[in-house]
């Protein structure tokens, strides 16, 4: 029996095992067969090309697939060589000279050399590149201070920037920065998302819509082959029909548990896994219309929104309150002088008498599910009825999450007045540079889709990436908070502990800081 015909038939007896289990009110032994590791997702992909997407979702298929040419070491942050072995830095910080790894094809066949590099990085670059049109590429931004990309000969290539970029080994070592296949690009052109190959860990071997994306073990993987011969990420978007799916037996590893759920795994079946790592919960307000284009409006809705109830009545204290779009994960960077927006309905009502408005309209989008966005019916709805007991007339329209982010991303202009939103981030340059600028309004190519402006913010974060100091670069990461926190573009709701549940039979399995799932090293029994 092949591998795609063993894995298909595999998932559908799970997932009979624990519908049957679940009708007879009680859990069942783990019915997934042994080398084949069963990961419930929170949601469909939006593709399998890590230039075209944004979602950790996603990121938690492809890093198992793909490398680049360095990575964040193993419970870490910090970057260490990958595809490429060693590098050097120019004294002005505007040149990084890469030395890559021989020996490496990616899963096609085909060689990975400098040429690959070149083409991975100007296919998102440069608009002319023949296969620039297989994006679009939404963070491209990662790369902007990238001013050329040369392959000085086979084995070494040459980035040389537009001025000094702090955080671009860091990105370089996010999804974004994973190198494809340039023969696979060529051959399936738009469709290459649907026909991935990189030069990771696991082989792509199929995506059934709805169902599955399988991978199975890369047998000359140039870091070792991993232990397990497939691993299987099924989509189940109800959270609450995923934690069934657990106890059933149904998956192996659960991601993003539900705080209520986390009781039912105690037992010995069961091992619950915890990691803090760079998380932002807040909600996006749009300042460019409607209520929320009054600061006095949007402090309001940071004092009305009880976050200590969520945190700890929803969330169940699995996540800490923010003060700022600034995690505390960084820790070198974060302004711990900050304190949050303190829950106060009578200071909400007299900064919304001051701003003149009376019962305003809000249109809150929310989403059913998404990587990272915390039980977000269930915090929609309190926040609903926090908002509404200080004056706010709140309507909420619900999306599944790649509907959701296909509304958001574009910008709230003409449809909404406030977005749930969640980032997990690398570093502190990335959330407030991609969405807090000017220059990331939608139209831009950005995030900030509620179009908040403030040219001091624009000049601090500009200054703060081409730091080479990093206490420098601190005391400007400091300035932003200070000023965004003033402004309030966002209500900023939390900051999350990830977690995630393995089955009996599951080893090696640990969280990551930077929340990505790597399975090269798992074993399951």
């Amino acid at each position: 029996m092949t591998l795609l015909h063993w894995t298909r038939r595999a998932a559908l007896a799970a997932g009979m095992a624990s519908a049957l289990a679940l009708g007879a009110g009680a859990p069942a032994a783990a019915q997934t067969p042994p080398g084949v590791l069963i990961v419930g997702q929170i949601a469909e992909p939006k593709a399998l090309d890590p230039a075209a997407v944004t979602a950790v979702n996603d990121f938690r298929i492809l890093m198992n697939v793909y490398d680049g040419l360095v990575r964040y070491a193993d419970g870490t942050l910090e970057v260490e060589p990958a595809l490429a072995t060693d590098w050097e830095i120019s004294d002005d910080g505007t040149e990084y000279t890469f030395t890559l790894r021989e020996g490496v094809s990616f899963h096609d066949g085909s060689p990975f050399n400098a040429e690959a590099v070149v083409f991975n990085f100007e296919r998102m670059l440069d608009e002319d590149h023949p296969y620039h049109d297989t994006g679009p590429f939404p963070l491209a931004f990662f790369f902007s201070a990238v001013d050329s990309v040369e392959a000085v000969d086979d084995m070494t290539v040459k980035f040389t920037l537009n001025e000094p970029y702090a955080p671009f080994l860091s990105n370089l070592a996010y999804p974004t920065g994973l190198i494809v296949s340039p023969a696979a690009v060529e051959e399936h052109g738009a469709e290459f998302g649907r026909n991935p190959s990189g030069t990771g860990p696991f082989t792509f071997v199929e995506w059934r819509s709805n169902e599955a994306v399988v991978i199975e073990r890369n047998p000359d993987y140039w870091d070792g082959a991993p232990e397990l011969e497939a691993v299987v990420f099924r989509p189940i978007t109800d959270a609450n029909t995923r934690t069934a799916e657990m106890l059933a037996g149904g998956i192996d590893l659960m991601v993003e548990v539900p705080p209520v759920a986390l009781s039912e795994f105690e037992g010995e079946q069961f091992t619950i896994h915890e990691q803090a790592g760079p998380h932002v919960w807040f909600l996006i307000l749009n300042t460019k219309e409607g209520p929320f284009a009054d600061k006095l409006v949007r402090q309001a809705a940071n004092y009305a929104v009880d976050k200590r109830a969520l945190v700890e009545d929803v969330l169940e204290g699995t996540a800490e309150i923010a003060a700022g779009p600034i995690p505390p994960a960084f820790a070198w960077a974060y302004d711990d002088s900050l304190e949050p927006y303190p829950h106060d309905p009578e200071r909400a009502r007299e900064l919304l008498a001051e701003a003149g408005v009376e019962n305003p309209e809000v249109t809150f989008y929310v989403t059913e599910g998404g990587s990272g966005m915390l039980d977000p019916v269930a915090m929609g709805t309190a926040i609903q009825a926090d908002l509404e007991e200080v004056g706010f007339d709140v309507s909420i329209e619900t999306y599944e999450w790649n509907t959701f982010l296909g509304e958001v991303n574009p910008g709230l202009e003409g449809k909404a007045d406030m977005a749930e939103m969640a980032w997990m981030t690398n570093d502190p340059d990335t959330l407030p540079f991609l969405t807090l600028r000017t220059e990331a309004w939608p139209d831009a190519g950005g995030f900030n889709s509620g179009y908040y402006s403030n040219p001091e913010v624009d000049e601090l974060l500009e200054a703060a990436r081409v730091a080479t100091d990093q206490d420098e670069r601190a005391e400007l990461y400091k300035q932003v908070q200070q000023i965004v926190q003033e402004d309030a573009p966002w209500v900023f709701v939390a900051n999350w502990k990830q977690n995630a549940v393995t089955g009996a039979s599951v080893e090696n399995f640990a969280l990551q800081p930077s929340f990505f799932l790597l399975l090269d090293d798992v074993v399951k029994e």
